[in-house]
């Protein structure tokens, strides 16, 4: 992994003052995740009156956080709750919208905004969902506007779901946490009161068994250790010729390793098979393992188009097949799918047609096999990163690489532990009602929506 140069030099003292004089970008140092680390650090203002708003000051309260209506016009404020949930048109904006405005300057470092709406789709009143749909302009246009490592995002509430649902303080804690650190701009749906909160924040997955595939290096190998690290057994995958440095993450974590190329036609049966010998059980499956064969369309041939659609999404149909047909993947509060997707799937990028089509169908079998795992209370969803900071990233041209780091809001590369961190949280219990999403940890990447 390329050591970001110059956003080391950027957060010294010299460093500020040249950039700021030079007009170049300023990243900061995000707020991460940390063992035993408050959830913020500092006061939390909730705007807005409704019923939303005042459980959602409720749930604060009962984590130990510093929540406040008011604060003084010099006070430092760690997160702003803004409520839009009761808006009905788009004249119902202005209130909620400039009182979250004037606390903008009192924001500390990495600091969270997160709006609160009903969502959009789910009226057919065009005042209604004008109003709503104005809420995601709004909340994606500030994230623009965040600065010194803030993030502003969107929790998405069902038509008739109230704000007490599990999924809803779930994904009101991730996005106020260190995990968050590399979403911005995004929306978390909560559409069913599906879903349990852990006793334990800092094991939400205690007792349960996970299967990472691709968990030899980068991206997977981050996933296995995060969900280890939040209480999960995990089943480490991936192909014979990594065995090696797929044992290797495995005893790092105490977990089992399994060779396995998970094209092959049994992959999802032999998968089951090692779990129910391993620990009786499966109650979460990332499907991460993924390949490029990147080519200009007009010079791709079958070599290069067929692996890539075959690794990336038809090993995922043919593994979801057998986990739905079996009674080992159930969990104990809902079986989790998280898949991992891509910004190209959703912006496309050039030379990658057979990757970004295949990214893309990711997308499309998540939202369309949600049903099916509600059927049996669970769960699936995708993850789509921008540019992460991978041996994969490492190897791009230096100019090519500093571009694409800067090309987002955080003016920065994530880390392989900010997706990790988004797959913990979709496969934990506390994100039950949150099905069928495609969650983009890109930084707000300046493409795509």
């Amino acid at each position: 992994m390329a050591r970001d140069l110059y956003t080391d030099f950027a957060a010294t003292k010299w460093g500020k003052q040249l950039t700021s004089q030079l007009g170049l970008p300023q990243p900061a140092r995000l707020r991460r995740y940390r063992a035993n680390a408050p959830l913020v650090e500092g006061p939390v203002v909730v705007v807005g009156q409704s019923a939303a708003s005042d459980h959602l000051a409720t749930q604060l309260v009962s984590w130990g956080v510093d929540v406040r209506r008011q604060v003084g016009t010099r006070e430092k404020v760690a997160a702003v709750i803004a409520c839009f949930d009761t808006v009905a048109s788009p004249s119902d904006l202005a209130e909620p919208a400039l009182a979250t405005g004037g606390l903008l300057k009192q924001l500390k470092s990495s600091a969270r905004v997160i709006t609160v709406l009903r969502d959009p789709q789910q009226t057919e009143d065009p005042a209604k969902r004008a109003g709503r749909s104005a809420v995601t302009g709004l909340t994606r246009s500030l994230a623009h506007e965040m600065r010194a490592g803030g993030t502003a995002n969107g929790i998405v509430l069902g038509e008739d779901l109230e704000a007490s649902a599990p999924g809803v303080a779930g994904a009101l804690r991730f996005l106020l946490s260190g995990r968050s650190a590399f979403v911005s701009g995004q929306f978390l749906s909560v559409d069913t009161v599906n879903g349990v909160l852990p006793e334990d924040w800092a094991a939400p997955l205690r007792g349960q068994v996970a299967v990472v595939t691709g968990a030899a290096r980068g991206i997977g190998a981050s996933i296995a250790r995060t969900l280890h690290r939040d209480g999960a057994r995990v089943i480490a995958v991936d192909v014979p010729a990594a065995g090696e440095q797929l044992a290797q993450v495995a005893n790092e974590i105490g977990g089992t390793a399994l060779q396995l190329d998970i094209t092959a036609e049994d992959a999802g049966d032999r998968i089951l098979e090692h779990a129910a010998g391993y620990a009786g059980r499966l109650d979460i499956v990332v499907h991460n393992a993924g390949i490029t064969r990147d080519k200009l369309l007009a010079n791709m041939d079958r070599s290069r188009w067929e692996p890539v659609i075959e690794v990336n999404i038809e090993s995922q149909l043919r593994i979801n097949r057998a986990l739905l047909n079996s009674d080992l993947f159930a969990g104990g509060t809902g079986p989790r799918i998280v898949s991992l997707a891509s910004t190209s799937g959703i912006a496309g990028n050039r030379g990658q047609t057979n990757y970004a089509a295949s990214k893309s169908a990711v997308m499309g079998m998540v939202s369309a096999s949600a049903p099916l795992l509600l059927a049996r209370h669970g769960t699936i969803n995708a993850v789509a990163p921008g540019f992460i900071e991978t041996e994969m990233t490492a190897k791009i041209p230096l100019v090519t690489r500093e571009v694409a780091r800067r090309l987002n809001s955080l003016n920065q590369g994530g880390r392989p532990e900010d997706v990790a961190e988004t797959i913990a949280f979709l496969a934990s219990p506390a994100a039950g009602g949150t099905s069928g999403l495609t969650l983009r940890v890109c930084g707000q990447n300046l493409v795509g929506a």
